[in-house]
């Protein structure tokens, strides 16, 4: 398949998602819901959704790889590797595409709390362009990755470590942690607190994208915050949403620790970053021109920044926009196609 055949089918994957699919992505929605409750309907909609408004737009997809040196080869030249991490669904989506539409091979270690839906919409593509299933092939379980030339991996700041070791002598990009943070002025309307919402509570608060941290000016007014984010209280039904909560809640009583609780999520003041499920920590600073060292200590940590104030050295997201990536917004900013097409 060359380029603009890739790209073709791309769209009509897009053109199927948005249609709704079928009873065979239906079932996939379900069985990842009955093996992960993470993974509910709503979810998984809005990520598939997400997918092709994004990534699937044929005018789009054009634009986006016209840059890059990309093979004219009608068959996969190289190998790449990938394994997947499973907090949101379809989350390795992006990396895949890449794999995809730079002409390789991808051989897919996919996470055990992910592991219907890619299958399905490459399953889907092979019906419609048989010759696109030599570009990818799931490793199953138990197996090893092995015969690749190139190695992308996204895990914790422990699994990254042994990805460093095991796939050293390739070319690789390894992920570990990261977060989203939130900066605030104080001068936000409740609209724009309730928007920051999506960036705290879509996909349960698990994707790297979601915020987690913020920072708030000294003698910052959290009452407004509270009762805006409040509106998302319907995401305490969700059972092993309020299991954290309660947990979480639990254990900051049993402590001493000072928080705020607003019914659906639990605010802590923490240097971290990185935040516990259904609550998120957040800084005060001084000055705004305070943040810029603020942020660029913890930059290897952070995914994006979403607010109006800017922060040198990082792009800000508009609230409401941290889970909307585009096809330039490369995790940990690493341009992964640049990657794959390198000589």
């Amino acid at each position: 398949m060359n380029l603009q055949q890739r790209i073709d089918l791309l769209a009509e994957l897009g053109h199927y998602i948005n249609s709704g699919g079928d009873e065979d992505l239906d079932q996939a929605i379900q069985q990842s819901y009955h093996e992960n409750k993470w993974f509910t309907e709503e979810n998984t909609r809005k990520a598939l959704t997400a997918i092709a408004h994004a990534f699937l737009d044929k005018e789009k997809l054009e634009v986006w790889t016209a840059p890059y040196p990309i093979s004219s080869a009608d068959f996969p030249e190289k190998t790449v590797g990938l394994i997947m991490a499973g907090n949101i669904p379809l989350v390795g989506f992006h990396d895949w595409l890449c794999v995809f539409a730079a002409g390789f091979r991808a051989k897919v270690k996919l996470s055990d709390k992910d592991k219907r839906l890619l299958p399905l919409l490459i399953k889907k593509m092979g019906e419609w362009a048989p010759e696109s299933q030599a570009y990818t092939e799931f490793v199953g379980e138990g197996e090893y990755l092995k015969g690749m030339d190139r190695v992308i991996a996204t895990g914790s700041n422990n699994t990254a470590r042994y990805f460093e070791e095991y796939f050293g002598k390739y070319p690789h990009i390894i992920r570990r942690n990261r977060n989203a943070v939130a900066v605030l002025s104080g001068m936000e309307t409740t609209e724009e607190l309730y928007t920051l919402g999506e960036d705290i509570f879509s996909y349960f608060g698990l994707g790297c994208r979601n915020v987690s941290k913020l920072y708030v000016p000294h003698g910052y007014n959290f009452d407004t915050l509270l009762e805006a984010l409040h509106e998302y209280r319907e995401i305490i039904h969700h059972d092993k949403y309020k299991n954290n909560f309660d947990y979480n809640f639990t254990l900051y009583i049993m402590n001493g620790l000072a928080h705020k609780n607003n019914g659906c999520l639990l605010l802590k003041e923490d240097t971290a970053l990185h935040a516990r499920i259904a609550s998120v920590n957040y800084e005060y600073y001084h000055e705004l021109q305070d943040l810029d060292a603020m942020l660029s200590d913890k930059r290897e940590e952070i995914q994006c920044v979403v607010g109006k104030i800017k922060v040198n050295g990082f792009t800000v997201l508009p609230f409401g926009e941290s889970q909307k990536p585009t096809l330039n917004d490369y995790p940990d900013g690493v341009d992964v196609m640049q990657f794959l097409t390198a000589v």
